[in-house]
């Protein structure tokens, strides 16, 4: 069993919108509304592609109690801690003139220590029965920025598999990787604002990469808008790899880091290759583009398109000897 923890969960609505502009009345020509917030996009991935996966988090009010609901209606197997503050509501209009997606996200709600409390309890309940722990997404209000580095620090007596993702805050990354987490995975956004500079090269990424390994990640990879630049650590041995696939129109990249987790870690326990991790992974963040809606990708489309997922070995010494003769 995997479990996923969000604890900014949402019920997230996307909105298709030819020919958006601001301060103009507009007729969506479709829409989806889900239960969100990263780590239940994962859990609905990985339903997809057949591992078994509980969500837990905080729910609260009427937007958790319906989010509790719709997950139950879907098979998602759930356990969330519900809390006094309703639940937040996330609103993406997506224009498929422009190819521009516009997202509105509430902050979320004020979470209570003992609410965090009474979450941390179920964890270490459902860590017993489970073999990877993902940790996903942004923290709610009132919510101290070490939680995560807290989470991963509970669970290393229990040496498990475990996953950091989009944590949206450098302070929160740079804490939990303290941590040592098993892999981590972010956008290049969040990369960018960890290592204080834009990306423009394979150097920029690897340089990044090699930062937050030192700071204490295992594997890490960091996703772009054709594919990722990953370090892979398996025991004491390190493999860097990219993998590239050619630009695609896109119905929506809602869900893209999400699906790619549920790809290698379903891949991962399924003592796939490890270049498979990476193919299957992309495959299923590049279905999921194809839908709307974080994870309502088809198993078959991801492993179809994991076909044209381009894997080459990189070489970070010899990357930095080049910079360094620049």
């Amino acid at each position: 069993m995997i479990t996923t923890v969000t604890l900014n969960t949402a019920m997230d609505r996307a909105l298709v919108v030819p020919n958006f502009m601001v301060g103009r009345q507009h007729r969506a020509s479709s829409g989806v509304t889900l239960p969100g917030g990263h780590g239940i996009n994962i859990a609905r991935s990985l339903r997809q592609l057949g591992s078994p996966v509980i969500a837990t988090g905080l729910a609260g009010g009427l937007t958790g109690s319906n989010l509790v609901e719709r997950l139950t209606d879907e098979g998602i197997l759930n356990d969330f801690v519900r809390i006094a503050e309703p639940s937040r509501t996330s609103t993406a209009v997506i224009d498929p003139v422009t190819g521009v997606h516009t997202e509105i996200n509430e902050y979320g709600p004020r979470v209570a220590a003992s609410e965090i409390e009474l979450l941390l309890e179920k964890l270490r309940y459902l860590a017993r029965a489970s073999r990877c722990i993902v940790l996903a997404g942004s923290l709610p209000r009132d919510v101290g920025v070490d939680i995560y580095q807290r989470m991963l620090r509970g669970l290393q007596p229990l040496k498990q598999f475990t996953v950091l993702t989009q944590p949206d805050d450098p302070e929160v990354l740079r804490l939990a990787l303290q941590a040592e987490p098993s892999l981590t995975v972010v956008d290049q956004r969040e990369a960018e604002d960890f290592a204080g500079n834009e990306f423009a090269s394979d150097e920029d990424f690897v340089v990044a990469i090699d930062e937050m390994s030192r700071v204490g990640g295992q594997s890490i990879a960091v996703l772009h808008e054709s594919g990722c630049i990953a370090r892979l650590k398996t025991g004491k041995v390190v493999h860097w790899f990219a993998a590239e696939f050619e630009p695609c129109e896109a119905v929506s990249r809602l869900g893209y880091v999400d699906c790619f987790v549920a790809g290698a870690l379903h891949a991962h326990f399924n003592d796939r290759p490890v270049q498979e991790r990476f193919t299957l992974a992309l495959g299923a963040a590049l279905a999921n583009q194809r839908v709307l809606g974080a994870g309502m990708f088809e198993k078959g489309d991801a492993v179809r398109l994991q076909k044209e997922i381009r894997i080459r070995e990189l070489d970070p010494l010899a990357m930095q000897l080049e910079v360094e003769v620049d």
